[in-house]
């Protein structure tokens, strides 16, 4: 017999878990008090729980194993609404506990209560209220099946505190049977032959993939795909990594802020294989006008995604590492020599545009400019550290000029657009690779969100390399009101951000600064090279855009590809002169 708090933590150790991200509270004192004299379960103590949910995300995406969070009830509870909802517009496994009232108080409006079956059921996979101690065991192993199979994403918990407390036999269940879940893993083999088909016909084919390429460890068998082929590779936000960057057949990143030889091949195929992705808004840009002359492929696990945004010719539902194993099968021997050749046309045409609009900056001998930031940290890294982001421009940046190498080294909130997220889901990463360089690129506007987990990195030493960006703006949001708003700033520029090396400083953790060009490189290696956390404030320029940009509204193909004339409204460099941060 032992206690809920007892067969949960029992339960999670059943399911390889090994570390729990959370905060304490009222209703989860009994877990925290088994978890006292615990000797295989580190729980990190963070400082805000919607950064739990994001280090639980973060290592999940590093690791493909599900991460874990538990915090307690009523506010806390409502804390990982924001993470919750990233994880599930990103398929992101992992598993939320949060305590809960009594079952006889709940309803009662009783103190810390917070109906958060209610409130996370459409932004969870599935959720859980355990109203009896003997079903908590088979409820944490369905939890962890719904959150890992098919396709992943999160799933959360509900655990009142009597039921903490009550007695039960603890069994843990072998294995799970959900009536009316049965994710379908291998493809129907005929509408794989049909796609085999249709590749080898095609004269300008585009393989399009997604981040169900990273959740289902399909690189090898898309890069197997694409070689036999000769298909050029893009990639949406979330599969960046999917597929080497420095691979003569890779395209980047396509869609809003896709390079213009991107965007220009995707619209311009006669064939689009979409692998584990979703044809988001971002991606698509105007529908009616998205890849007009193609016949387009669609594989995807989860059959809801299929010819939800776009018509697609050939749908294959399945998992994306089965599927392509069946479809490469399929194509060996096919006449690869021949197609190598019959490809070079169209390859060629790519090339084209990729000499008349690369993608490039202006670089400056005063001012450090994003991008050289950004190119940087990938040549100093040679492309292998784990990276983590936020979001707005420095995103954009990071995937236009990281060249990353191997799947699961990239983690940013791409659906949601979480600020927020990228330094808390970097120590979840540097916490499941405690050896490993783990960068994380943000903005000085979304670090200020949950820039109080530096005290978490402090107390558990994990040596997070942050790089801020620091333009003094939300800079994302600046570009939009210079382009389309007619220079109307409202809201967008940062004044009175702290001294960021000084903030380090405070929390006992390394600063450095740089405000020159010739500073960064020198800069970024004292910060790699040291084993500590250590915050990189970098002075940029404040006005810098990310372009090519695709407007809303607009096709993939209209992309402004610059700054526009000198007349546009800008704001005035001599308030930002006044509040600049030291040197």
């Amino acid at each position: 017999m032992l206690t809920g708090a007892e067969i949960f933590l029992e339960s999670l150790k059943r399911e390889g878990v090994k570390t729990v991200f959370g905060l304490p509270g009222g209703v989860v004192l009994k877990i925290f008090d088994v978890l006292y004299s615990e000797k295989e379960l580190e729980f990190i103590l963070v400082r805000h729980e919607q950064a739990a949910i994001h280090m639980a995300e973060g290592y999940a995406r590093a690791t493909g194993r599900a991460g874990v969070a538990l915090v307690t009830s009523g506010p806390g509870a409502t804390n990982t609404v924001t993470g919750l909802v990233n994880a599930w517009m990103d398929s992101c496994p992992i598993v939320v506990i949060t305590g809960q009232v009594s079952t006889s108080m709940i309803g009662n409006d009783a103190f810390q209560e917070a109906d958060i079956v209610g409130i996370s059921r459409s932004c969870t996979k599935y959720n859980f209220l355990v109203k009896d101690v003997a079903d908590l065991a088979r409820t944490i192993k369905e939890a962890f099946y719904i959150a890992t199979t098919g396709r992943p994403g999160p799933v959360l918990v509900d655990l009142p505190k009597d039921v903490s407390m009550a007695k039960a036999d603890f069994v843990y269940p072998e294995s799970v049977y959900i009536r009316g879940y049965n994710p379908t893993y291998k493809g129907n083999r005929w509408q794989i032959k049909q796609a085999a088909e249709a590749i080898l016909k095609a004269k300008k084919p585009i393989l399009y993939i997604g981040g169900g390429v990273i959740n289902s460890d399909a690189a090898d068998e898309v890069r197997e795909l694409a070689e036999l082929t000769q298909v050029p590779v893009t990639m949406t936000l979330m599969g960046l990594g999917g597929f080497p960057g420095t691979h003569p057949l890779s395209l980047g990143m396509l869609g809003m802020h896709g390079a213009y030889a991107t965007n220009m091949a995707v619209h311009n195929c006669d064939l689009l294989i979409a692998v584990g992705s979703r044809f988001d808004d971002r991606v698509t840009g105007k529908i009616d006008a998205f890849v007009p002359n193609a016949k387009i492929i669609h594989v995807d696990i989860d059959p809801t995604s299929i010819r939800k945004n776009i018509h697609v010719d050939i749908p294959i539902v399945g998992d994306v590492k089965h599927v392509l194993k069946d479809l490469n099968e399929l194509l060996r021997g096919r006449g690869n020599g021949d197609l190598k050749d019959a490809r070079k046309p169209w390859l060629d045409q790519i090339d084209e545009w990729k000499r008349e609009h690369p993608l490039a900056y202006k670089s400056s001998d005063k001012m450090i400019k994003p991008q050289q930031v950004i190119e940087k940290v990938s040549e100093l890294t040679l492309g292998k550290a784990i990276v983590a982001t936020d979001v707005g421009q420095h995103q954009m940046w990071t995937a236009q000029f990281y060249k990353f190498l191997q799947p699961r080294t990239f983690l940013n909130s791409g659906g949601l657009g979480t600020m927020g997220y990228g330094f808390p889901a970097a120590i979840g990463a540097q916490k499941a690779f405690p050896d490993q360089l783990v960068v994380a690129i943000v903005g000085d506007g979304s670090f200020q969100m949950n820039l109080q987990e530096l005290s978490t990195a402090a107390a558990y030493k994990l040596p997070v390399k942050v790089v801020i960006l620091n333009n003094r703006h939300h800079g994302m949001v600046r570009q939009w009101q210079q382009s389309f708003y007619g220079g109307r700033y409202s809201a967008s520029r940062l004044d009175h951000s702290p001294d960021f090396v000084k903030l380090a400083e405070a929390y006992g953790l390394k600063g450095l600064r740089a405000s020159r060009p010739d500073e960064v490189e020198p800069v970024l290696r004292e910060a790699f090279e040291d084993r500590q956390p250590v915050i990189v404030d970098m002075i940029v320029d404040p006005y810098e855009n990310c372009y090519p940009m695709v407007p809303a509204g607009a096709a993939i193909n209209e992309m402004i590809l610059g700054d526009p004339s000198p007349e546009q409204p800008q704001p005035s460099r001599e308030s930002d002169k006044e509040s600049a941060l030291p040197a």
